[in-house]
């Protein structure tokens, strides 16, 4: 193969180089197989992830190399490219890639970016937090079965409120559940109301999930991490494809199917045919963006009730209301 060819995308030429090199060693897919992949779903993956700033995980040398994060565009990129200012905690600023069409999807491909981290809000409404992620985590000794029950629950209680959310495979072993959200509310409302979340299915099921942030105190509970809404923080997106050796994707499914999937078969050559089988699970989720209201009533609550605000990363400055950032065993010692 060629050491580079042109693609024309989205009405762009987007160079890509080395397209035979492998990035997968268990079916020895290569860096053209992956942009193939993208370019198959690039309508929904435009409609999860599209107008929103990106970091980028770049694997030069494939799913089975060194990665280094990146959320500054590098010199040299195309003067068509889109960038938006992006902050992290400390206030440092950075030029961020904008998954404006699928040319910049196959230009960050071709930087060794196998799957992307969005933001969760569109570069043209920073100050609106459109999205609430729920993460659920298995600690170590749980498995795949133990996750999906907790989604259960979860899309259990979402329906209670009235809630609508739509659930993905993360390509590894946890399960994310994504709600569109009215452009009312900023990202701290939206962790508020994650925390509000966790702390009442731990409430109502006190032996299967944990809003627990310290790691001694979880036991063999899955745990909703809250503090993947907080300020600044990108989760892995939508339709975008893991850094394994069988190019697992972090797939949305849709609720009926919950029971039965086994994301570990959901990989780069499946999803598209898939796709084109079943159709976008995530379907209108544009069309449809929810109030947040309901949970922040919960929030609400427990803050009347006397709780404090959860505890954040270290990487946050010292949060209103926040408890000790200090582990319960370490606080007992001092």
């Amino acid at each position: 193969m060629a050491d580079a060819i042109e693609l024309d995308v989205a009405g762009r030429s987007v160079r890509v180089s080395s397209p035979g090199k492998v990035f997968f060693s268990k079916r020895g897919e290569t860096k053209l197989d992956l942009v193939n992949y993208y370019l198959a779903v690039a309508e929904p993956l435009l409609a999860t992830m599209g107008g929103r700033p990106t970091l980028m995980q770049r694997f030069p040398d494939g799913a089975s190399g060194k990665s280094f994060f990146q959320k500054r565009v590098p010199k040299g990129a195309p003067d068509w490219l889109q960038t938006t200012v992006v902050s992290t905690p400390n206030g440092t600023t950075s030029d961020a890639l904008v998954v404006a069409d699928m040319a910049h999807v196959i230009w960050a491909v071709n930087m060794g970016c196998l799957g992307f981290h969005p933001w969760p809000y569109l570069a043209a409404t920073p100050d609106v937090t459109d999205e609430l992620r729920i993460d659920l985590d298995p600690v170590p000794g749980l498995v795949f079965d133990d996750v999906r029950n907790a989604a259960a629950l979860v899309k259990e209680l979402l329906d209670e409120l009235g809630v609508v959310g739509h659930v993905k495979t993360t390509g590894s072993t946890g399960l994310h559940i994504y709600v569109r959200l009215l452009p009312e509310w900023d990202s701290y409302e939206v962790r508020s109301a994650a925390v509000a979340l966790a702390r009442e299915l731990e409430r109502r099921h006190t032996d299967t999930v944990t809003a627990a942030w310290w790691k001694e105190e979880r036991g063999r509970r899955v745990f909703v991490d809250f503090n993947q809404n907080a300020p600044h923080k990108t989760v892995f997106g939508a339709w975008s494809v893991r850094a394994r050796v069988g190019a697992q994707v972090s797939t949305p499914i849709a609720w009926d199917e919950l029971a039965t999937v086994d994301p570990d078969q959901l990989t780069l050559d499946v999803v598209p045919s898939r796709l084109e089988t079943r159709g976008d699970p995530w379907t209108g989720i544009n069309d449809d963006p929810q109030s947040l209201e309901p949970l922040l009533e919960l929030h609400r609550a427990d803050m009347a009730a006397g709780l404090m605000d959860a505890p954040w990363p270290p990487v946050y400055p010292k949060q209103p209301n926040e408890p000790p950032r200090v582990s319960p065993s370490r606080a007992r010692k001092e």
